[in-house]
């Protein structure tokens, strides 16, 4: 059988000017053109070669002993070449580009953009590109708690958090409590692995442990002091929402940076401030 999106063997049956019909075995119906171009020479009748299947514009399938960036199944970070009324084209290193449908993007891209995606077979039998890649990703990471991860942020969640894809091909989250920062669809992120759970995906935190946090929190918070003019107008005693907005921290993470600030003589906490001392 003959597999769309895939590399396989497949065996020369017929040699005609313009390239050579390719069969998954002699006496099958199932032909495939290899353009001239691409026929090693010194191919003959019963040759075996390996070749990628996919569709020509024609919508025909064609071989090509090119390896290209992404195949069935695979996610792949590819660059926009073009964009245009059904969605943008992406560069996988063949001739014809691959589409990625507008239905398909979880957010809108621009031409030169580096985007997440994976290879899927649509309703029509044509290859395209998506950036829903959940479905797509593996369960099977190397990695185990406290292990550092770098990954590409595929989707955010207003109740689940960001969804994060480690190397690009292993399935993570950044829990909505864990998530911190200014964090958009196709950032690349450092993460620390918190848990491995019983399915294989990661949870993932973008701190450290708390007792390595503590100290970068307190630089933080000190320089943030600093650049105020020497004071803040709030204390470890401001609502949750507030102290995560303006510092970034959870309420009991600010509150260990601020002992920690106040151990080593460094400021003074007033009524509604917190001042450099």
């Amino acid at each position: 059988m003959i597999r769309l999106g895939e590399k396989q063997e497949l065996t020369v049956v017929k040699k005609v000017e313009f390239g050579v019909y390719l069969s998954p075995e002699e006496g099958s119906d199932e032909k495939v053109l290899l353009p001239a171009k691409q026929v090693p020479s010194g191919t003959s009748l019963g040759s075996t070669i390996e070749v990628f299947i996919y569709k020509d514009s024609s919508d025909r399938l064609i071989a090509t002993t090119n390896t290209p960036k992404i195949m069935l199944g695979d996610v792949r970070v590819l660059r926009v070449k073009e964009t245009g009324k059904i969605g943008a084209f992406m560069d996988w290193g063949l001739e014809k580009d691959v589409l990625l449908p507008f239905r398909e993007q979880t957010r809108k891209v621009s031409k030169g953009e580096d985007v997440l995606c994976a290879l899927y077979i649509d309703k029509s039998g044509r290859l395209c590109v998506t950036m829903n890649v959940y479905p797509y990703l593996l369960t099977n990471s190397p990695y185990s708690k406290d292990d550092k991860v770098i990954g590409t942020v595929y989707e955010l969640s207003d109740n689940f958090g960001a969804f994060v894809a480690v190397d690009d091909i292993y399935s993570g989250l950044i829990p909505k409590k864990e998530l911190y920062g200014n964090v958009n669809i196709g950032d690349r992120v450092d993460a620390r692995v918190t848990s491995v759970k019983d399915d294989g995906k990661l949870n993932l935190s973008l701190r450290d442990k708390a007792y390595l946090q503590m100290d970068t929190d307190a630089e933080k918070l000190m320089e943030m002091i600093e650049k105020n003019g020497g004071s803040i107008p709030f204390t470890d005693k401001a609502s949750p929402e507030l102290i995560r907005e303006k510092t970034q921290m959870s309420k009991n993470e600010f509150k260990r940076a601020v002992g920690r600030l106040l151990k080593e003589g460094k400021i003074l906490i007033g009524t509604n401030s917190i001042n450099k001392k």
